[in-house]
This record gives C-alpha cells, sequence and structure tokens, in this order.
C-alpha cells in the first residue's frame, strides 16, 4: 500500500506540474497577445505539446521526483534550473532544425521564466508542509535496521540529524543474542535474527534496512526472503568496500542481477543531452564557419607548404584512437624534428609543451593564439570522436607513461575544450596538476558545468589568453 502511495504521489506531482507549465503558456500568450501581435492561440497547440513533453522528461529524468521527502530545497531548485536551461537549449535547437518560423521566441522565453517560478514555489511550499506534517507526527516511516556495527551507527547519526526526511527506527537487531536490550546510538537492540518475524508482527515496519559485515551475507538470505513474502521493502547498505571514487548501482542482466562500481558519470539522459548538444553545435558550427573555414585555408596554403590540415593518431574514450584534425600550424615533417627541442620542454610529464617553437609557421602562430587551429575538431565532435567539453585527447605514446590513477581521464570523451584551457590554459606547466584538473571535471562533472566551461571558454580563445 505504501509503494501504491509513493506511486500515485509521483504521478499526482507530474501533473500537477504540466498543468504549471500550461498554465504559464497561457499567462505567457496573454501576455505576448496584449503586447505584441502574434498568431491566434490555435497556431501554438503543437508548440505547447512539445514544451509539455521537454517539461515532463526534464523534471522526470533529473531527478525531481526521486526520494522527495530528502530533499533539500537547494536542491530541488538545483534540480529545476538544470530543467529549465537544459529545456531551452533543447527547445532553441529543435527551432532551429525544424525551422519553425511561426514560434514566438518571448512566448517560449515567458513559458520558461513563468514554469520556473510556480514550479520552484509549488515544491518549496509541499517541502515546507511535508516538514510541518511531521512536527505534528504524521508522514513517517517506520524502518527497523539490521546490524549493530560502526557503519549502522553510522547510518543512525545521519539519520538522527535529519528529522525531516520522516524516518523513524523501531529498533536494532543482531545476530549476537547477548547485545539484546542493549542501546546503541539511543537505540535499542530488540531482538536477533530469529525474532525478525515476530518484531514485524508486532510493530509497524514500513522498511528493512540491512547494514552487515561481508560475513553476514550469507545468514541474511532467510530474512530477505521472509520480507520480500510478506511485501516489506528491503534495503541492503553497499558500502561493504573502502571506495574512495566508486559509487554503486544497481542493475540487471536479464534474470541475473548485478551491483556495479563506477566512477565516472552514469546518468544516461544527461549524457545523452550532452552528446544531443555536441551534434548539433558541431553541424551549425561546420555550416555557418565555411566560409571562414575556406579563406583559412588559402592563408595557410599561401604562407607554407605541406598539407591544409594536420592529422594525428589520438586516444579517445577509455583509450579508442581515432584520427584528430587540426589546420596544420607548423612546417611540413614538424614531429620528426621534436626530438632536437626536447630540451626545451616547459611541461613535467609525457607531453611536450614550448614557448616560441620554431617549427611554427607565421600564419599558424596567429591561428594558435585563437585556437583557429581548433575549428576542423568539431568534424571529430559530429562523428562521436569528441565532445565540445571533455579532457584533452591524448597522444597513444603520452598514454603509455601515464601512471595508473593518470589512466581515469580517459573514462570520459575528449574534448575541444576542458577546465585546465577555460581557465589556465597553457599557464599550467605541471603534468599533474593538468591532470587533477581534468579528474576534477570528471568527478564533478553536469550539463551545467560544461555550460560554464563553454562560456568561460569564449573570452579566453577570443582575447588569445595564455595561448602558445
Amino acid at each position: 500500500m505504501l509503494k501504491e502511495h509513493h506511486v500515485l504521489f509521483k504521478r499526482l506531482m507530474i501533473f500537477f506540474d504540466l498543468c504549471i507549465v500550461v498554465g504559464s503558456f497561457f499567462l505567457g500568450y496573454s501576455i505576448n497577445h496584449k503586447l505584441y501581435d502574434i498568431y491566434e492561440l490555435n497556431s501554438y497547440i503543437l508548440l505547447l505539446f512539445k514544451l509539455v513533453i521537454i517539461w515532463g522528461v526534464l523534471l522526470y529524468y533529473f531527478g525531481m521526483y526521486d526520494a522527495i521527502r530528502i530533499k533539500q530545497i537547494p536542491e530541488v531548485l538545483s534540480n529545476l534550473f538544470k530543467t529549465a536551461l537544459t529545456g531551452s537549449i533543447l527547445f532553441a535547437s529543435i527551432i532551429f532544425i525544424t525551422k519553425m518560423q511561426t514560434v514566438s521566441r518571448s512566448l517560449v522565453g515567458y513559458t520558461f521564466l513563468f514554469a520556473t517560478l510556480f514550479i520552484s514555489i509549488e515544491k518549496v511550499m509541499l517541502i515546507y508542509y511535508f516538514r510541518f506534517q511531521r512536527k505534528k507526527g504524521f508522514n513517517y516511516r517506520n524502518i527497523l535496521i539490521v546490524g549493530t556495527g560502526k557503519r549502522a551507527q553510522r547510518f543512525i547519526d545521519i539519520i538522527n540529524k535529519h528529522n525531516e526526511w520522516g524516518f523513524k527506527i523501531v529498533g536494532l537487531v543482531d545476530d549476537d543474542t547477548t547485545k539484546i536490550n542493549n542501546i546503541i546510538s539511543g537505540h535499542k537492540v530488540i531482538g536477533s535474527f530469529n525474532d525478525v518475524s515476530q518484531i514485524i508482527h508486532s510493530n509497524v515496519v514500513d522498511e528493512i534496512i540491512f547494514i552487515v559485515p561481508r560475513s553476514w551475507l550469507g545468514k541474511i538470505e532467510e530474512i530477505m526472503y521472509l520480507c520480500e513474502l510478506e511485501g516489506l521493502k528491503v534495503s541492503l547498505a553497499v558500502d561493504l568496500y573502502e571506495l574512495k571514487l566508486s559509487k554503486a548501482k544497481y542493475s540487471h542482466m536479464e534474470e541475473f542481477p548485478l551491483l556495479t562500481f563506477e566512477s565516472t558519470p552514469d546518468k544516461l539522459l544527461h549524457l545523452f543531452v550532452k552528446r544531443l548538444f555536441d551534434m548539433v553545435v558541431s553541424l551549425i558550427a561546420l555550416i555557418l564557419l565555411s566560409p571562414f573555414i575556406g579563406i583559412i585555408a588559402i592563408v595557410i596554403k599561401l604562407s607554407s607548404k605541406g598539407h591544409l590540415f594536420f592529422r594525428q593518431q589520438r586516444c579517445g574514450l577509455y583509450g579508442r584512437r581515432f584520427t584528430l584534425y587540426k589546420f596544420r600550424t607548423m612546417i611540413q615533417d614538424a614531429e620528426s624534428k621534436q626530438n632536437d627541442l626536447l630540451g626545451y620542454n616547459e611541461m613535467d610529464g609525457p607531453v611536450f609543451k614550448m614557448k616560441d617553437d620554431p617549427r611554427i609557421t607565421k600564419a599558424g602562430r596567429f591561428l594558435r593564439k585563437f585556437s583557429i587551429d581548433e575549428l576542423p575538431q568539431f568534424w571529430n565532435v559530429l562523428t562521436g570522436d569528441m565532445s565540445l567539453v571533455g579532457p584533452r585527447p591524448p597522444l597513444p605514446s603520452e598514454v603509455e607513461k601515464y601512471k595508473p590513477w593518470q589512466r581515469r581521464r580517459l573514462s570520459m570523451r575528449p574534448g575541444i575544450t576542458c577546465l585546465w584551457q577555460a581557465y589556465g590554459r597553457n599557464n599550467i606547466k605541471d603534468f599533474n596538476e593538468w591532470m587533477k584538473l581534468d579528474l576534477e571535471y570528471i568527478d564533478n562533472w553536469s550539463l551545467f558545468l560544461d555550460y560554464k566551461i563553454l562560456l568561460k571558454t569564449i573570452p579566453v580563445v577570443l582575447f588569445g589568453i595564455g595561448a602558445k
């Protein structure tokens, strides 16, 4: 029944949020109709349908309806802001691709603005309502904790700090019968494994949480089967190993369950939006910049002998090799002459960086200063070898010299720009610092972080900051 209530409540929230989006659309239309000469309302029905779909999908997948009882107001507002930002970018992409001529940009803007405002107010009021209800003793979930060790005590401390989550601990259970009636972290051990059936029959228990050592996993199988028979929700703490970076998640292959540990971003929808954004932006860039690219090609050909493009094997996602494209900025056979210049390398580690590299042509120096030589990499982004934002793709010879912790930077698709380019660019000379910035990007990755890096990159490129 509790599960049915949770599903019903989630569906009601989705319904009301979509009603707010529809209401925001009509409010925006009313304002636009008074201020501007726009089409009649029936011309925008398809637009309304697309807005509702975008908002509904993004609100759901940004976690707006997950574990609402333990969400904090900043987290809710952050999810809503991500939804609005991603939705506006997606909608702008749809308008560009489908060449929708009848769309009122101000109407779309008003809809996103009002929807964000009103849904924010709704969620904040809902959170405060839940907290008020819990102070009155309502809307609580009763949990039974199996385990009394340090991990269990740490979990109890977390529960005790967050009354607003709405959990009440019925008691603790341990395999050791001598611990019965002991008080641990303010809660009583009310039985052993053999007493679980009697405990859940004589108490209101909504959920059982197992926080047990690895050696107990075989012992608790019978209790978990009992909970399954009685329809009780069971949670198993998976901090079984002291992993510093990886996060655990449940998955399965047909009937075979798997507990997966990942240290890289795993939000598939977010990654899908990132890939979609890469494709749209790179395609638009290649189309709009094609005349400019033609001029650059002529300049390169007239300034020095050699091919127009510089092609080089690089390592992409998890070491996949691909051909990276740049406009040629050096003289012919520049790579064969690098060994003669190794004494001038300014970068620690396996990467070569040199100020006033004599192999760079005059035109190439200008192209590098404003990162114009990187423009062909939009093709690498379009084909999926690279992303707009991500760690720069290394040479295979560099990867061979990586330490194990440095190889983790290969766990995300390489990009045209990244943290070290946007914030430090070539001013960074310590190779380890460069690697740490890339890993910082991976550990904290979000769509919003990508947008920040892209915005930060624009002035860096325009003013040639830190270029070599």
